[in-house]
C-alpha cells in the first residue's frame, strides 16, 4: 500500500478510469492534477486506469462519485472537488470552489 509522504495518515484512494479509445486521457490527467492539488494531504494515492466504451468514472475508495454515462456530460472540476471533499474532508473549505 502506498503512503502519502506529506500525510502518512491519509487513507483515500482515488481512481479515475477513462476511455483510452475516446482520447479521454488528457481530461483524466487534468482531473487528477486538480484533485491532487486540492487534496494533497487527504489522498493516499490516485490511479489512472485505462478503459474503453466511453467510460470516465471517478471513484473514492471503490465508490463512484462521478460517472460520465450517468451524468451525460463531463464533470465540472468544482462539482467533483465538492463531492470528494464531502467524502474525504467533510467541513473543509474549498475557497472559491465553494462559491
Amino acid at each position: 500500500m502506498a503512503v502519502n509522504p506529506i500525510n502518512p495518515d491519509a487513507t483515500a484512494r482515488v481512481e479515475i478510469e477513462y476511455c483510452a479509445q475516446c482520447g479521454f486521457l488528457p481530461r483524466a490527467t487534468w482531473l487528477a492534477q486538480e484533485l491532487l492539488t486540492t487534496f494533497a494531504y487527504e489522498i493516499r494515492e490516485l490511479a489512472l486506469i485505462p478503459g474503453k466504451g466511453g467510460i470516465l468514472e471517478v471513484r473514492v475508495d471503490g465508490e463512484a462519485v462521478y460517472n460520465r454515462k450517468d451524468a451525460e456530460e463531463f464533470v465540472d472540476p468544482k462539482v467533483l472537488k465538492q463531492a470528494l471533499r464531502d467524502r474525504i474532508a467533510p467541513g473543509r473549505s474549498l475557497g472559491h470552489s465553494d462559491r
